[in-house]
């Protein structure tokens, strides 16, 4: 086994391998770039290397820096975790000349795999059943789009060398086709230096399911059970579980049998995984299902894999990079019991899963346990920056069926809390409550279908809400009444105490708060048991005990309840019952001053990078058409026109870096 690992990756996959590979006593070398320097992953490991400045590129994607980490480290293993370099060949090679193993498979292994196209060629010769289409080199438009007709709409445009759904676009007719041929393409070129396509048949209600697949050096290959990986949004996996609702011994066996035969044909080491794509109403039949990719690399969800069969891959991973023979016989790998994964990331659903960044003012999740993980890299003050994935966290639960597992895992959300910036756990606990989803009606436009019920429209504040916020600022008027008195050369003076005292008899305390555009006055009472206060016409009685990390312990109507107050100047937010509201405080004492939106100017939704600009000075657009791409969070956001009109000014041009609310273009009514 190795003396010391460096792991050429950040976040929580560098933080899961660590914890891995201390429990095996291997010393951990982290690296990092200036954005990271302060990071958990940094702060866990054994010692840590500086890799260059916070964009990717210039640090955890540069293979010169990171192989001089490997020399200046001493390390003799390298774990390249998942996204950045994890498949790159490349990559793998210059870590055996750094003179380290890299952990995971052979360089061959990963070209083989590298390009869906090839990929897809091998998989063909092994016998595993392939979706129709077209993966040739011809990469000509009009070819193409010839094919794309031949095939039968809709056909998904695909890049052969993505993942992650970048560089993919679903196409239903053929006057749709050039159009997505060339954002597809220029993504592609973007994410990936390679805009090769290839256009396959668009498989009706489908699901997607994947096979972890493990290899050794000494020719064998098993497959660790399946997982569902269908709940997505813009492709990317939202909501994982294994196994697999639906799947029969016969289709597993089918499929178990696929990945295997997937593995040895391009003679594989390591952990993989084989995604298939999988007909949903054929999901019982075992010709139902058809090769998609296969990962070379660890997934964003084994730990699903991890749960129900007590394997610890990462582990697995390094026994296999030292040269050791597989742990488990197929037959010796058993599955009990079900686990679900969701993704928790910093984005704002209502506004189309928009990647937020932030600073996270207050972060709490349950405690680990035999049901419950959490996968995370991050800690209470950490930023969420633009420079990578928005994922906050994996939260992930286990039990003896599907229905235990969700109970759990909707438990757990409810505990989880997260104030500072915009998040998805609304989303996931709707989600994870679905009726569809409980009932396993499970296809990959499963959120675009119940996107309604998932992301419903923001609602007022409720009165219990009402009740907490105000019950907080009462106890913290309470707080500092007493702070005051200790202070005062009066302390029995009763204006020190808070408590709306007047000379002529006790009065009101006022209370305003601004729930989104709404003003809402409350007005509160003393009384023997705490206080009284109006709510939607009811007088409700309140009081509790609030301790400074923003603990509140409440009692709305004699109703006792467990929430959480976080606020950042004149802001509140309210966090219970797993969901965040956020009200502004309003001060009767100052001037009221409305914060008027500056007309005729489009401003960047978040920090990134110009990759095109569609239109020039004096030019004429109609509503919605396409202004500026902007990339962010290795992503594509169209910047289009809210109505018609003409463009007056563009403030930067493609490769330009801006800010958060920088002026893009100004426009005139046409």
């Amino acid at each position: 086994m190795f003396d010391t690992l460096l792991i050429a990756n950040r976040g929580e996959i560098a933080c899961r391998v660590i914890q891995s590979a201390r429990r095996l006593g291997i010393r951990t070398v982290a690296v990092y770039s200036d954005a990271d320097a302060q990071s958990r992953h940094v702060a866990l490991a054994d010692s840590a290397v500086h890799i260059g400045p916070s964009p990717a590129q210039a640090s955890y994607l540069d293979i010169e820096r990171l192989t001089d980490a490997i020399r200046r480290s001493g390390a003799n293993a390298v774990h390249p975790g998942y996204g950045f370099l994890s498949e790159n060949a490349d990559f793998a090679e210059a870590v055996a000349a750094a003179g380290a193993v890299f952990v995971g498979p052979p360089p061959d292994a990963i070209r083989a795999m590298g390009s869906k196209s090839n990929a897809k060629t091998i998989m063909e010769r092994a016998g595993v059943p392939l979706v129709p289409g077209y993966h040739g080199g011809n990469q000509d438009p009009a070819f193409l789009s010839e094919t794309a007709v031949s095939i039968g709409f809709p056909v998904l445009i695909k890049a052969s060398a993505g993942g992650g759904g970048r560089g993919m676009r679903r196409v239903d007719s053929a006057d749709e086709f050039d159009k997505a041929l060339e954002g597809a393409k220029r993504e592609s070129k973007s994410a990936f230096g390679d805009d090769t396509m290839l256009i396959e048949k668009f498989v009706s209600r489908p699901r997607h399911i994947e096979m972890q697949v493990f290899a050794d050096s000494h020719g064998n290959v098993v497959h660790l059970f399946e997982r569902d990986c269908s709940i997505q949004r813009r492709h990317q996996k939202v909501i994982e579980e294994a196994p697999a609702p639906g799947i029969n011994t016969s289709v597993r066996d089918a499929m178990g049998a696929a990945a295997t035969a997937a593995a040895k044909a391009i003679g594989y080491e390591g952990a993989g995984t084989v995604e298939f794509i999988v007909e949903g109403a054929r999901v019982d039949q075992p010709d139902g299902f058809y090769f998609m990719e296969m990962n070379t690399r660890l997934q964003v969800e084994h730990p699903v894999t991890e749960m129900i069969t007590g394997v610890d891959l990462v582990e697995w991973q390094l026994q296999v990079a030292a040269g050791e023979s597989l742990p488990l016989a197929q037959d010796e790998i058993v599955a009990t019991g079900h686990a679900v994964e969701v993704r928790l990331y910093a984005e704002n659903p209502a506004r189309n899963f928009m990647p937020q960044t932030g600073t996270l003012n207050h972060l709490r999740f349950p405690a680990d346990s035999a049901h419950v993980r959490i996968d995370t890299g991050v800690r209470e003050g950490d930023a969420v920056s633009m420079y990578y994935d928005p994922m906050i966290a994996k939260v992930i639960a286990w039990d003896r069926d599907r229905n235990s597992a969700l109970r759990r895992m909707r438990t757990s959300l409810a505990a989880t809390e997260v104030v500072g910036l915009n998040t998805n756990l609304s989303f996931l606990a709707a989600a994870a409550a679905h009726p569809s989803f409980i009932a396993a009606e499970l296809e990959t436009s499963f959120i675009e279908t119940h996107l309604a019920d998932l992301v419903p429209e923001a609602q007022p504040a409720s009165n219990e809400t009402l009740a907490l916020a105000a019950l907080s600022e009462l106890l913290k008027y309470e707080a500092k009444a007493t702070r005051d008195s200790t202070m005062s050369n009066d302390p029995h003076s009763p204006w020190r105490f808070g408590d709306a005292w007047r000379a002529m008899g006790s009065g009101e305390i006022e209370l305003r708060f601004l729930d989104d555009d709404r003003e809402v006055v409350l007005r509160a009472r003393p009384d023997s048991n705490g206080y009284s206060v109006d709510l939607a016409g009811e007088t409700t009685s309140i009081r509790g005990t609030l301790d400074e990390s923003g603990a509140l312990l409440a009692e709305v109507n004699g109703v006792r309840i467990a929430a959480t107050v976080v606020g950042d100047g004149a802001m509140v937010q309210i966090v219970a019952h797993g969901h965040n509201h956020r009200l502004t405080r309003i001060d009767p004492m100052e001037a009221a001053a409305a914060g008027q939106a500056l007309g005729g100017k489009l401003t960047a939704p978040m920090p990134g990078r110009i990759v095109a600009v569609n239109v020039a000075d004096g030019e004429k657009v109609k509503a919605g058409q396409s202004l500026i791409v902007l990339e962010a969070m290795k992503m594509e956001h169209i910047i289009a026109a809210p109505s018609d009109g003409i463009v007056s000014a563009v403030r930067f041009a493609a490769g330009d870096q801006v800010n958060e609310g920088d002026e893009l273009l100004a426009m005139a009514d046409s």
